[in-house]
């Protein structure tokens, strides 16, 4: 059998996903941003009709899985296996979304790289044959995030320059073997990086490194130039560690800078929404990618995409015993072209 495997950590899929739809839903404070017209479902009430803001995470992801069916015209029943997760301690916004729904579902942790991950996944099942439809799916919401990591909410403590705010959102996508596009062509599978940094407050310097490494790969592995990009989006770096990204890579003779774009950037207007160095959480880049992202796509305004998702893989405990911050990024590369 002929491997897919190429270079060091990536693959290719020679039969290349067709995206058959994507659904994203965000908060009220995500639909005062620049991105407000890409997003399908805002809801001005932040807690989604719910009682608790962990119910509220589950009714966004719901409520985009719903979406993304009807514009797929497609029932549960179709969906052969679903890749999900989120930000809560054992996954329950996604977990509790999935109960008794009859969908062969796993559950994922990438801390802000989920959604890519889910994706790369339910790539590696569709094209591989396992699947005919796969479901990518994930989530944060800011106050479930606050209370897991900075509980309690009103506590006062004042947030650093480099901070980023937890964006309350969700992203669903539907891969399967036919359809127009855009199409999954090619990913690569971040290693775990930690440089040794410590500062809950500022994971874009945590998470810039492990993005250095897999853009880096992910060119390397397939003899590829940034030009070949229309864009290059990192998911959640923030502005301080878009930077950093940015520097890393030169160093190497490797610019991105003019095609580079992050969706912790993209998703507020930092300045007059006050929100420091951007977005964060697994719905920050979920729900660019399922709305602004393929919304370009789908104009013909981008036709080659390089999607990566990164995630710093802290948790309250670590974070307590003074552990540093390893971050992880995966990268999918989505073309409107089948290839």
């Amino acid at each position: 059998m002929e491997s897919n495997h190429r270079g060091k950590q990536s693959l290719v899929f020679p039969q290349p996903p067709a995206v058959l739809s994507y659904a994203s839903v965000a908060g009220k404070k995500e639909s005062e941003g620049p991105l407000r017209d890409s997003f399908d479902v805002v809801s001005k009430d932040t807690s989604f009709g719910e009682k608790t803001w962990e119910k509220a995470e589950t009714q966004m992801q719901k409520t985009a899985i719903a979406r993304a069916l009807e514009k797929a015209d497609l029932q549960e029943s179709d969906i052969h296996c679903a890749y999900v997760g989120d930000l809560l301690n054992q996954c329950i916004g996604s977990t509790f979304s999935m109960r008794n729904n009859g969908v062969p579902t796993f559950g994922l942790y990438g801390a802000c790289s989920t959604m890519a991950e889910s994706l790369l996944l339910a790539s590696m099942s569709v094209s591989g044959g396992y699947a005919k439809r796969a479901l990518a799916l994930t989530s944060s919401h800011f106050a479930s995030s606050e209370r897991q990591y900075r509980f309690p909410l009103g506590y006062g403590g004042q947030r650093t320059p480099t901070a980023q705010w937890t964006v309350t959102g969700a992203g669903a996508v539907i891969l399967g073997q036919q359809g127009d596009g855009p199409f999954i062509r090619r990913a690569t599978v971040g290693s775990i990086v930690d440089k040794g940094i410590k500062d809950a407050a500022n994971m874009g310097a945590a998470m810039a490194p492990a993005a250095f490494e897999t853009i880096r790969a992910h060119l390397d592995d397939f003899s590829l130039a940034p030009e070949d990009y229309d864009v290059i989006v990192t998911g959640d770096l923030g502005k301080f560690g878009s930077q950093l990204l940015v520097d890393l890579l030169e160093r190497e003779g490797i610019r991105i800078g003019e095609r580079h774009e992050d969706c912790g950037v993209l998703i507020f207007d930092i300045e007059s929404q006050d929100m420091h160095c951007g977005g964060s959480g697994c719905g920050c880049s979920a729900s660019v990618l399922c709305g602004h992202l393929f919304g370009r796509l789908k104009k013909g305004e981008i036709n080659n995409l390089l999607f990566c998702g990164t995630g710093a893989m802290l948790s309250p405990i670590s974070t307590q015993q003074g552990e540093s911050i390893p971050s992880v990024c995966h990268a999918v590369s989505i073309h409107n072209e089948r290839g």
